[in-house]
């Protein structure tokens, strides 16, 4: 019985054909939800990578401002300490007292 045969595999073809056909255009949408989503994430990555080296450089920005505030604290307290000194004296000179036996 060939012919049943034939026409049995004809029909499985058929039905095969229309499965593979089905997958196929699930799989290409899939694949194109998936690179529009790449393609969103490679923007958002960009995004954030550019944020980042704005926020390292502003750090490295406060780190040398630091740095001076470090290297001169001494000076600049000994200067303050200094002008406090004078201020409190010449405030007591206004106000009368005599600092000519210093």
């Amino acid at each position: 019985d060939g012919q049943a045969d034939y026409e049995a595999m004809m029909k499985d073809s058929a039905e095969k054909r229309v499965a593979d056909t089905t997958s196929l255009a699930e799989k290409g949408k899939a694949k194109a939800d998936l690179e529009a989503e790449l393609e969103a994430h490679t923007a958002h990555k960009k995004d954030v990578s550019a944020e980042l080296m704005a926020t390292l450089k502003y750090i490295s920005s406060l780190h040398s401002e630091c740095d001076w505030l470090l290297q001169y604290f001494e000076q600049r307290k000994e200067a303050r300490t200094a002008e406090i000194d004078s201020l409190v004296k010449a405030k007591a000179i206004l106000s009368g007292a005599d600092y000519s036996l210093l």
